[in-house]
């Protein structure tokens, strides 16, 4: 691994730039990854905008959980690694794999079985959009395997201070989406025209070989993935702090997810075309909160290696560099939303009748940009320190709030607008508490040390 990133040492905002600008890049990939699926689906129509909408509230469900050995890995095997603890490490790795591996089996079970009464929740209006999602929904639970894998060698790597691995492997895999998505959706030479299905097979295929790539790079690793033994039982106090690490943010976005779908039903009650909308301006909205969340794994990745070492004043320093990069992008990201919302949906859908709903949208959620980039940011230094229960606790209470409040303000003359204001609204709120919250954890954490070791350091 000569090419991780020194975390420890050295100028702080170098070491994060080179650490996150992969990390960044890569979401800004996933991100065109999403977009380009929906830019092809979208010249189908609205309604298979509808069934690939829907289908993403699973998808976030599935990282949800996914997030569990993704966190939980990430961050115990960046302590260790900043402690000096090489064979703990490897326990850790260890053990987020193996937890993906059941946890990924056990979602491909759900959504091959269970899909029609998770499709059926959303009481779409037309039986095509149904089945479309139904069959999107078996076809990407199959290939959930590679999905959690990916997410958990991603993690893994940023800890390590290698986020570069990610990048190349997700590139190559947005290159191969580009290709499959036009033949499958649309047939080419002897392939039929298979739309909905063909975006999803795309996307499973494209998962497959960034998985491959992955395992090409896993292979070459002699720090710790070489010394990773899959058959043997890490033990049950590694599952316990992987899973105490993790699973507060995991919750975080599985209520997330579930709210999400509670709110999309809501929507559904403004037809179709309203959760094609929301599909659509939450993939737009994607370029700030992806990019965001790309930046708090390398924050979360730096926090945790440096309270390894017990580096304090290194930490508030990141924090802070970090904290100031963040609020320029979230300014930058809220303007373009409010200032040329049709630019952007145009892109999408083009359809006259929709495209004012979709221009309301994005100018709503505009306002709250700034404040989930620092929300996203500062969650990720929660979860350094091996703290992850104030920003997912605030998050789920803000986040269920949105149900009371959709309802009520759309009941007002705002309509359909009260939905997104909701949205917005909460995020908003999110990103004031959380980011209060870890400034004051920072200065407890710098007078009092000793409250924070962690058994592994």
């Amino acid at each position: 691994m000569r090419r991780s990133v020194d975390l420890l040492d050295g100028p702080i905002a170098g070491s994060l730039a080179k650490l996150a600008l992969p990390i960044m890049g890569t979401s800004l990939i996933q991100m065109a990854y999403n977009l380009t699926d929906m830019i092809w689906i979208g010249r189908i129509g609205s309604n298979a905008v509808a069934a690939v909408g829907v289908c993403g509230m699973f998808m976030w469900l599935s990282n949800g959980i996914a997030a569990v050995p993704r966190l939980g890995a990430q961050v115990k095997v960046g302590q260790t690694l900043g402690a000096g603890h090489e064979q703990r490490a490897v326990e850790y790795t260890q053990t987020g794999i193996q937890l993906g591996i059941f946890l990924a089996a056990l979602v491909t079970l759900i959504y091959t079985f269970g899909n029609e009464g998770l499709i059926g929740f959303f009481k779409l209006n037309h039986e095509s959009v149904s089945n479309d999602a139904r069959i999107y929904l078996i076809i990407v639970g199959a290939g959930m395997i590679f999905t959690f894998m990916n997410q958990i060698f991603s993690g893994l790597f940023t800890a390590m201070g290698n986020s570069i691995v990610t990048f190349k492997v997700t590139t190559v895999g947005l290159a191969i989406n580009f290709l499959l998505d036009p033949a499958l959706i649309f047939g080419i030479g002897p392939l039929p025209a298979l739309k909905v299905a063909g975006a999803a097979i795309a996307t499973v295929l494209a998962q497959a070989i960034v998985f491959f790539l992955y395992m090409l790079v896993v292979m070459g690793d002699s720090r710790i993935f070489q010394k990773v033994r899959l058959w043997k039982f890490a033990g049950f106090r590694h599952y316990k702090e992987v899973i105490r690490i993790g699973f507060p943010g995991s919750i975080q976005n599985i209520i997330f997810s579930a709210i999400s779908m509670i709110i999309a039903r809501l929507i559904a009650g403004w037809g179709d075309a309203a959760v094609a909308v929301q599909k659509v301006g939450s993939q737009i909205e994607s370029i700030s909160w992806m990019t965001a969340d790309g930046f708090a794994s390398a924050v979360n990745a730096f926090t945790a290696q440096n309270f390894g070492a017990g580096k304090k004043e290194r930490i508030r320093r990141g924090y802070y560099t970090a904290a100031g990069i963040i609020t320029v992008w979230g300014i930058c990201t809220s303007l373009a939303l409010i200032c040329i919302p049709q630019v952007f949906f145009r892109i999408f859908i083009t359809e006259a009748d929709i495209l004012p709903m979709g221009v309301d949208y994005l100018r709503i959620i505009g306002f709250s940009q700034l404040f989930m980039c620092m929300e996203i940011t500062s969650s990720g230094a929660f979860q350094g320190l091996g703290r992850p229960v104030f920003p997912a606790a605030t998050g789920i209470v803000l986040t269920v709030a949105r149900i009371p409040m959709a309802v009520a303000l759309s009941a007002t003359v705002l309509g359909l607008n009260g939905i997104w204001w909701s949205i917005s609204i909460s995020s908003i709120l999110k990103g004031i508490l959380i980011t209060v919250g870890f400034v004051l954890l920072l200065r407890r954490y710098m007078n009092h040390t000793e409250k924070f070791y962690s058994k592994d350091r």
